[in-house]
Formats: structure tokens, sequence, C-alpha cells
């Protein structure tokens, strides 16, 4: 479903471990804003819901409302620091096209 990198999955981690309740789950989802149509989402809330689609990557569980799932199935998250702009870095197969941000995309038909 969905594919964490080793650098991604250790930020996750560091800030999972900042959340004042340790019983959080990582969630991922869409919104429709950004410049191509689509927005990543993450967030970190409560246990997941019995609608929520559920995978663990890199030991990290992470969950998706259904109707967010067509959009990021088989989706890779990777994490790098640099000087021109660090961060998560989404590459989607489901994406027809992605904005230059990186935070957006428009989906495939």
């Amino acid at each position: 479903m969905i594919h964490l990198s080793k650098t991604a999955a250790q930020e996750v981690k560091r800030l999972k471990s900042k959340q004042p309740n340790s019983n959080v789950v990582f969630r991922l989802g869409v919104e429709s804003i950004g410049c191509s149509g689509l927005s990543y989402t993450m967030a970190f809330n409560g246990a997941p819901t019995s609608e929520d689609s559920v995978c663990e990557s890199e030991g990290i569980q992470i969950a998706i409302e259904p109707q967010h799932l067509k959009y990021l199935n088989e989706l890779t998250i990777d994490y790098s620091e640099d000087l021109m702009g660090g961060g998560f870095r989404f590459q989607n197969p489901n994406a027809a096209q992605n904005c230059s941000c990186g935070n957006s995309f428009s989906a495939k038909e």
C-alpha cells in the first residue's frame, strides 16, 4: 500500500515522539487544495476507525480513509534534509501531474 523510506520512517517516529499522546496513529490523506488540485495531508491522531485502511511500513502504522486510497495506493514517501529545502518527498504512481512544490498533484482519471 504505502511505502516509507528508512529516512521518512525515522522522521515520522521523531515527530510522533513529540506528540503529547503516545497512542496516536500516523494518518495520511489528501485534500482538494494546492496548485495541482490535490494536496497531501499528514497528521497524528487517535486510533484508526473500522472504515480506515491500515498498513504498516518500516514499523509505522499508517491509517488512510477509504476515499483517499485511490489517490495514495502504492505511494512512496521519502525524507531528506538539504540546503535547498528538505522535507518529505512523494512519489505517486496515481499522479497524472505533480506541482513543482512536490506537495500537490492532479490524479489520473
